[in-house]
């Protein structure tokens, strides 16, 4: 398994509803066509409207790295720098869960 979580930091609250269209596409097509996507759960931070925070599971590394070379994924992360102020990638390591493939 491998996983991560990737906080977005918006722009303004226009950039904000750009950002949200382009993310919903994007789940979308990794509904239709990544059966290596375990999960992919995208957020809206509560009290702070111009933060979302991704959650995102694959199957192993070689599922993460066939999500990235998706066309749907690629126009994501060309586009994403034009809604965002700041990211942070955090590569995580299961311990502890209830839910996650074993």
């Amino acid at each position: 398994m491998f996983a991560l979580v990737v906080r977005f930091d918006l722009i303004d609250a226009e950039k904000a509803i750009a950002f949200d269209k382009l993310v919903a596409e994007t789940v979308a097509a990794i509904r239709e066509s990544e059966p290596g996507t375990l999960v992919y759960a995208t957020h809206v931070v509560e009290d702070e409207p111009l933060a979302r925070v991704f959650y995102e599971v694959y199957a192993d590394q070689a599922a993460h790295r066939t999500h990235e070379q998706q066309p749907h994924t690629r126009r994501f992360l060309d586009e994403r720098h034009l809604y965002t102020a700041g990211v942070r990638v955090e590569f995580l390591t299961p311990s502890a869960e209830k839910g996650l493939p074993a």
